[in-house]
């Protein structure tokens, strides 16, 4: 039988690397099962699933500048070919419960940078004013902690910028 794209061989695993498994097929040739289309589960050691001389059934998936692709897990019978889904640990809420937000983030410093409480619709001018004295408040607090370590932009006399 020819070596065609598609077609499903029996090969025998002729060596084993960190990245894949060689398989010996008919007319002498020789393809790659790369890790990942060993088996369809994650494979941390693939010595764990092959082991060279071992018959295995494999699927030609490429043939690119005479490399063979080869791979095991797509020549299983298709209901083996997913691995099982984990199951996921089981959460203090059920889905059908509603969603609840997180609690609001803060800022460094435990800033408010946006107020929690809710109020009538403001005018521009309104909202322009309580952002500039936010704005003046945080600037303050900046400058008094710099200042409160000995730094500034001006030269104090020290030596110190």
């Amino acid at each position: 039988m020819a070596i065609e794209v598609g077609t499903i061989l029996e090969g025998k695993v002729s060596g084993i690397t960190k990245f894949g498994a060689f398989v010996d097929l008919e007319e002498g040739k020789t393809g790659m099962v790369h890790i990942s289309e060993v088996a369809p589960t994650f494979i941390n050691e693939i010595s764990d699933y092959v082991k060279v001389g071992q018959m295995v059934k494999v699927k030609v998936l490429a043939i690119d500048d005479g490399k063979i692709k080869l791979s095991m897990k797509q020549a299983l019978p298709r209901d083996q070919q997913r691995k099982p889904r984990a199951q996921k640990p089981s959460r203090e809420h059920t889905p059908h419960q509603p969603y609840k937000p997180a609690p609001p983030v803060t800022s460094p410093g435990d800033y408010e940078w946006q107020s929690s409480r809710k109020s009538a619709p403001s005018t521009f001018e309104d909202m322009m004013s309580r952002f500039k004295q936010t704005s003046e408040d945080k600037m303050s607090d900046l400058k008094r902690g710099g200042e409160s370590r000995g730094y500034s932009r001006r030269g104090n006399g020290n030596g110190r910028r």
